[in-house]
């Protein structure tokens, strides 16, 4: 499929959509918190599978009432088998690594993603080119991963660090899956690109726990059942279907600016749901973090 930077175009953000952006981008900062609550009660790849269940039979009810077809037509499996595949090693990283860290400095790390999401649009998607601007908040950006990772090289429990570098390796996959997505949305209706992105995953997931989580432990508390609904019904659902729409019509790495939201509510939840401690190392890197980010996009006002 060829993509020209007029079906790119980015458009100026309305106040509606923008509004929608900075609920989708609340909403998400809650994401790692209720992964690692989730952690408590579930293995990480089965809590993937159990998420992304929930959020197929959401969006298979939304086509299905709003009557949007999800069948795949010849030439199309090749990009939606390429997008399962990414998000499978994407959202596996994410999981795994929050398993090693805390929910806050795994909030931090993965919200560093519109930076790896404006780079790839520069590269990848025409009329969606980095900015001096931009180049300067990306800057600050890592910053932010920099004085987090210092303070986890000098932490006794050295695990920190592994689940770290799955955070932002989970990070780099998830800007490169933004990117495809906004070039996705240009052929496929987002429903159907989200259907068939937890259907493809979602059996990977589950055979991947059955092969090495057989001997894992569940613990379904009322806690556990809740981070998981959260995950799919709001996150998985909501939150996705939200996202696919507004990247259909914006450019990636300008919505990308209602990200600085997520570190922010993430953290806060971090602290007062997981009792993780508000390190100096920490709050800076939320902050280089919360100014990179928004510092790498470019806010260009409402519709007119």
């Amino acid at each position: 499929m060829t993509v020209t930077a007029g079906e790119l175009r980015a458009d100026r953000i309305g106040a509606g959509a923008a509004s929608l952006a900075l609920l989708a981008a609340l909403l998400w900062g809650g994401n790692q918190v209720f992964i690692k609550i989730g952690l408590g009660g579930m293995p990480p790849l089965a809590m993937a599978a159990a998420r992304f269940g929930i959020g197929l039979l959401i969006v298979a009810g939304a086509a299905l009432v709003t009557g949007v077809s999800v069948r795949v037509h010849a030439g199309e499996w090749r990009q939606l088998l390429g997008l399962a595949a990414l998000f499978v090693l994407q959202i596996g990283l994410l999981n795994e690594g929050t398993h090693y860290t805390t929910a806050s400095r795994s909030t931090v790390l993965i919200s560093a993603h519109p930076f790896f999401t404006a780079l790839f649009c520069h590269f990848f998607v025409p009329g969606d080119r980095l900015t001096l601007t931009q180049m300067g908040g990306m800057t600050l950006a890592f910053a932010a991963i920099i004085v987090i990772f210092t303070e986890g090289l000098g932490l006794a429990d050295l695990s920190y660090l592994a689940g770290d570098t799955m955070i932002l390796a989970s990070a780099v996959l998830l800007g490169l899956r933004q990117m495809v997505l906004k070039r996705l949305v240009h052929g496929f209706h987002p429903f159907k690109i989200l259907f068939w992105q937890a259907l493809l995953s979602l059996p990977v997931f589950a055979a991947l726990s059955l092969s090495f989580e057989s001997e894992a432990t569940y613990n379904l508390t009322l806690p556990v059942l809740g981070a998981v609904m959260y995950q799919g019904v709001v996150v998985a659902g909501f939150c996705f279907v939200i996202w696919v729409f507004l990247l259909k019509r914006y450019s990636a790495s300008r919505l990308g600016v209602f990200g600085f939201a997520t570190p922010i509510l993430g953290v806060l939840l971090s602290v007062v749901l997981m009792g993780d401690t508000l390190s100096p190392a920490l709050l800076a890197g939320t902050v280089l973090a919360v100014v990179g980010i928004a510092g790498a996009q470019r806010w260009v006002g409402p519709s007119r």
